[in-house]
Order: C-alpha cells, then structure tokens, then sequence
C-alpha cells in the first residue's frame, strides 16, 4: 500500500530571535511557569480588552489566574492580585466604567467590581453560596448572578442524626438565578452605627442596608447558562433535569421574561440543545441541538438553528460546515463562530438569513476564542500561529483582518530551545488517511535514525495540533534536545476531520486506534526517518487507553506509559460519570454484547504483553476510575512484565497542580530514560 508524506508546515519563529549557541533547553519547572493567556474580553465601544492569565505559584502549589487589562495604544499590565485564590471571569460593565469579575478572597466565590478610572475591587455579593457565573443587566444597574441552592433541611438533619452518606445520583442541588442591584454611590454599611431592637421582633435599626439578591427562576431543574436580551427584557436560560454531568444530554431552552416572570420551554428536543446567543434586536435566539440523537452525540456534529421567539420556527444555518462549533456570536455583522479544519481552527461568518459562510482570512492559525464589541466593528481573540504561545491579538472586523499581538507572550519561550513541527501524512490499515504533527529538534540531521517517542492525545475527539512547547506530564522538549523525534498522531476520532472520521472507531475502540499508531510508526520507519529499536508510546485518559491497548497488544515499543487509561471496558463502564460514552462508541452495554467490550479491552490480551509499562493515574479519578489502573497493574504483573503503577493523591482526572505536575514528568523522564536509553535517572530532591 503507497504512504504518503506531506509537510505542510515548517515553523519558523515570529518572536525575538536568538542564536542557536545562545538557546537553551528549558527545565521541566520552566516548562510548567509559563504563563498561559485565557479568556478574553472587550469592552462595548471596543477601547479595552481584558484578558486572564495563568501562572505558577510553586510556594502555594497551585494554578493562579488573575485579570489582566490593555488599553489603546498601552502595554498590559496585571489588573487584579488575589494572593490565595483566583480572580476570573471579566465582564465590562455597559457603559464601560467597570470591570466585574468573579474571585474568592475568604467568602466563597463572589461577584467583585473594580472602577476603570482607579481604585480598588470591591465586592457586589455577600452569598453564602458560590456564584458561577453573572451578567450585567444592559442598564447597568443591575447584575444576574448564577448560584446553586443551599442545601435543604433535610439533607442537613440527616447528617446531624446519620453522618455522611450520599445516594447516588440522587442527592444534589439544583443551580437557578438570581440579581441583585448595583449601586456605585451606595455608603459602606459601617458609615452608620447599627443597634440591635430589643423587642420581640429582635430587629436592626438605623442600619445601611445592602441590596441583597432576589431569586428570579425556581423549578425543578437546574440552570447551566443564561444571557439576558439587549433589550433587557428576556432571559434566555439553558437548563437539564438535575446536575449530573450526563443530564447534559437532556439540556432545554426557556425564555424568562423580565416583566411577567414566565418561563417558557421553547427548544426542549429528546438530545441535548444548548442556547448560544441573542441576535441584535432580541427577536431571535441561536442555539445548538443534536435534535433527537441520544446514540451518536458523543462522536456527531451538532446542528445550528436560529429561531424567531414569535413563531418558534427553527432554521438550520451552515449545515454543510462539517465540524462541532465553538465560540457562536451574534452580532450586527453576522453570526461568528470557530471550527476545527484539521489541525487549524479559522473563524467563519454566518450569514443569518440563509446560513451561508465564509472563512475569515488574515486571522492568526488557532483562534481559542474571541470578544466583539457592541457594534460589532471590532474583536480581541485569544489565538496563536502554530510556532507561537497562546496571544491576545485585537483587530477590526473585516473579511480579511489584520489582527495586532498586544500580549507579547511567547517572549518567554524566544531564547529556549522549542519544538520544530510539521504535518506528515500517511494511510493506515483500512486504507483511511491519518495526519499527525511531527516534531524534531532544532538541530536535526536528515542523515541520522532518531529514536522515537509516540504521544496520544486524549478525548477521543481530542487533537494534536503544531506548537512549540508540547508538553502537559511529557518532556517532550527534553527528548527533542536528548535526540529524539516525537510523533503526536490525529488517530481516528480525532476533532478536525469531520463527522465521518470522527465516526471511524465506533464499536472499533483500540483496534482501529493501534492500526493508525502503528502505521504511523511504520510509515515514518520506510522514510528512514527513525531507528525503530528505540522507540516508547504513552498517553493521557483515550490516549492512556490506547496506550495501554498497545502495550497488550504489540512488543514493538521499548516502553509504555498509561496516564489515566482505561483497560478493561466493563470496569469501566461500571465505574465511570459518564456511562453513555461507552454505550455509543461500543453500541451496547457488556450484558448485550460481551465480545465487543473483550474485543476492545487491553486486558483481554493481557497475555501478549512484553513491554515494560508506568501506569500514572489520580485517586479519586471519576471519569476513568482508577480500578482500571490496577487491573492492568496486576494483569502485567502476573506476566512477568515490569510495570509500576504511581497514584497521585487527591486527584481527579487530570494534574492540576505544579509539584505534582512537576513529579509526573520526571517519573516518565525516568521511565523511558531507563528502557528506551538504558539510563538510571534518579530524581533530584534539590536543585
């Protein structure tokens, strides 16, 4: 069968430039503080953005994010500072005075507002409940906020009586909205003494009262989202059956009005829809839906309708954009929103009348998401070049924009010795075309075999895309400057191809996923590109799960690693917050069909395996749980395989603090040092 090769890209920095001789190879720590741009957001007449920032805080051992903000024609600067907590989530007030923003600073997560023109944030809320999300009313005197109900009587009677126990699936509360006014000239309560009433009524007096919130929705749901009209008059409400993660694939839309208090169900189809935004003059809703589909969601393309609220007739826009949307925005101009084209992600223009699109040229490669202002006439996006780190970039919006970096982050990278990409293309085994970034280090000999370390994405409808510092628990820079190459393949159910090779590994778990690795392998061993003795595989949750499918399944690999992989789909099943995933990949549950779960389970081939094999997994991982990391252990174990397994305490499914992140690496630095290399690597206690 012919292979096919195709670079595409080859990335030469945009950023300040350094001599090869003056580069260095970061360490790992380096690799986890960098800082990393977030969400963005810009101000109505369009003058301001703000944006988020993450860095490290190794002393508290946390992620931080804090907010920062650019103005016309000025540098950035940091804005918020919680020493303990985050501050996330900047909206603009609608005059563009104020910056809200949520941030916990001892009290729960509160709404706090910051004046534009200088001085300190404040607090709006005093809940006793966490607030998720809120919104500015369009007159600016007002907020939504979105917060979960206390915790009822009962619940809390029965803890004092019986302790702690939960019932599964059954005991939660429910999320609803609420406002509250917003006063920038109201006096601080402690302006006026306040004396307690010695009467019957044990009342305050002479007291500065603080405008509390007031309850708008309640009912026997929950709320995810919500956006008020621009005409301030509706709010437009997603919300499910309860909390629980699944109940989102029963997810409605109702329209509150803000005079009458009604709530009216508008799109309520069997599959999952979701309000996206308002179009401008409030007539209109946009919104996503599978429709009817509660088989195939997981894997199929959601459809976009706008639907007039007077006649509630929907209309499909852009079925024929053959990707999941993201980031859908409703404006002046036009409905925008982003879609995977293969390892790029371009932003289109809706046309709202008769769905037709474009794509927008001149943009940056990746756009991650993006802001308008209110008249539509500019936006900031938070994007990157495929040689670049996440930017803040602001632009006019045209056809074809010209978008202006404003954040400058990829400076921290300008003198580190990064990952050189490309894009390779090759056929696996049913013939499908599979495409996968390479990365080499910078100073690659074409003449040379290199050894060759495999890095599996998650998801499955995850996707691995070019960039410079690849990374997350992997030293992939470390094995670039150690003279290897690295391939991060787009196996099949990958985002970016469409619906139908997102569809390729229904009831083919594994299988189909080993055949497109292992093609990969092969087609990069026929171009001499690499030395096929030394080679290791690993990966994170779908990607520790092929990972580990491998190592049961091929002794091609000198080592493995399984981070947080599955491997065996009936424990798994049994065990995970998502169970319909593996329904609709495997089309059955284990009692109906036994031999597709066997089929597709490492551990049914747990015989075969050779190859040593980590296993990194969290402790109290829902999502793949962590009794598929002991299975495998003692299945390898009782074959005579090396194999450890390392449990990373008071984690979920992914490491989200730096030392831990920081240990993660090192164990697979030390991994694969010991069996691809032939190296001991002891893992340093100072520097």
């Amino acid at each position: 069968m012919k292979l096919f090769y195709l670079t595409i890209m080859v990335f030469a920095p945009t950023f300040l430039v350094f001599s090869q001789q003056q580069k260095k190879s970061p360490r790992f720590e380096e690799v986890i503080s960098l800082r990393n741009a977030g969400e963005v957001v810009i101000s109505p007449e369009g003058g301001m953005i703000a944006y988020t920032v993450q860095t490290a805080d190794w002393i508290e051992n946390r992620f931080d994010t804090e907010i920062w903000l650019a103005r016309s024609n000025s540098e950035p600067y940091q804005l918020t500072n919680n020493p303990k907590n985050s501050s996330t989530s900047p909206v603009f007030s609608p005059d563009g005075k104020w910056l809200a923003f949520l941030s916990d600073r001892g009290s729960k997560v509160q709404v706090y507002a910051l004046r534009l023109s200088g001085g300190e944030a404040f607090p709006i809320t005093e809940e006793e409940e966490s607030i998720s999300s809120f919104q500015w009313h369009p007159d600016g005197k007002r907020l939504f906020l979105l917060k979960s109900e206390k915790e009822s009587e009962s619940i809390k009677e029965r803890k004092k009586r019986y302790g702690a126990f939960e019932i599964d699936d059954k005991d939660f509360v429910m999320s609803h909205i609420w406002e509250i006014d917003f006063d920038a000239k109201f006096p601080n309560p402690s302006e006026l003494p306040c004396h307690e009433k010695s009467d019957s009524l044990q009342t305050s007096a002479n007291c500065i009262e603080k405008p509390k919130s007031r309850r708008l929705t309640s009912g026997d749901f929950t709320i995810t989202s919500f956006e008020i009209s621009p005409n301030g008059k509706l709010l437009a409400i997603n919300h499910q059956p309860d909390p629980m993660i699944m109940s989102s694939m029963k997810s409605d839309i109702s329209v509150f009005d803000m005079e009458t208090k009604d709530l009216e169900i508008v799109v309520a189809n069997s599959g999952g829809d979701r309000f996206q935004a308002w179009s401008p003059d409030s007539k209109q809703i946009l919104y996503v839906s599978n429709l009817d589909d509660t088989v195939s969601n997981f894997y199929k393309n959601t459809k976009i309708f706008r639907m007039a609220i007077e006649d509630k007739k929907p209309v499909q826009l852009a079925s024929k954009l053959d990707e999941n949307p993201s980031n859908l925005n409703w404006n002046s101009k036009g409905i925008y929103g982003t879609f995977w084209k293969k390892t790029l992600r371009p932003v289109y223009r809706i046309e709202p009348k008769d769905g037709s699109f474009s794509m927008l040229t001149g943009m940056p490669e990746l756009v991650n998401g993006f802001s308008f202002s209110k008249s539509g006439e500019k936006m900031a996006l938070n994007a990157r070049n495929g040689n670049q780190l996440n930017e803040i970039w602001i632009a006019n919006n045209t056809q074809k924009p010209t978008p202006i970096n404003i954040s400058q982050m990829s400076k921290q990278i300008a003198n580190w010795k990064v990952a050189q990409s490309e894009l390779v293309v090759w056929r696996s085994v049913d013939g499908s075309l599979i495409e996968g970034v390479l990365h080499k280090p910078s100073d690659y000999d074409s003449t040379k075999k290199y050894p060759l370390m495999v890095v599996i994405h998650g998801g499955p409808t995850g996707i691995d895309t070019p960039q410079p510092v690849p990374g997350y628990v992997y030293p992939i820079l470390q094995w670039l400057e150690k003279g290897a190459l690295v391939l991060r393949p787009n196996y099949r159910g990958s985002a970016g191809y469409g619906e139908a090779f997102r569809s390729l590994n229904v009831e083919n778990l594994g299988v189909g996923d080993a055949w497109d690795v292992m093609t990969g392998v092969d087609f990069l061993s026929a171009k001499g590109l690499i030395d096929t003795s030394k080679m290791g595989v690993m990966g994170w949750s779908q990607g520790g799960y092929i990972s580990a499918f491998l190592t049961t399944n091929t002794d091609r690999f000198k080592a493995v690693s399984v981070g947080a992989g599955i491997s065996n789909w009936m424990t798994y099943y049994v065990n995970t917050d998502i169970h319909p995933f593996t329904i609709q990949y495997l089309k059955a549950n284990p009692w109906d069909n036994e031999e597709i779960y066997r089929k597709t389970s490492p551990m049914t081939t747990i015989k075969k395996a050779v190859t040593p094999t980590l296993i990194q997994h969290g402790e109290f991982d829902k999502r793949v749980p962590i009794p598929n990391a002991y299975e495998l252990l003692q299945g390898l174990r009782d074959q005579g395989v090396p194999a450890e397994l390392i449990v990373y305490k008071e984690f979920g499914h992914g490491i989200t603090k730096p030392k831990e992140r920081l240990a993660a690496m090192w164990h697979n630095w030390q991994w694969f040092g010991k069996y691809v290399w032939g190296e001991e690597i002891e893992m340093p206690l100072e520097d």
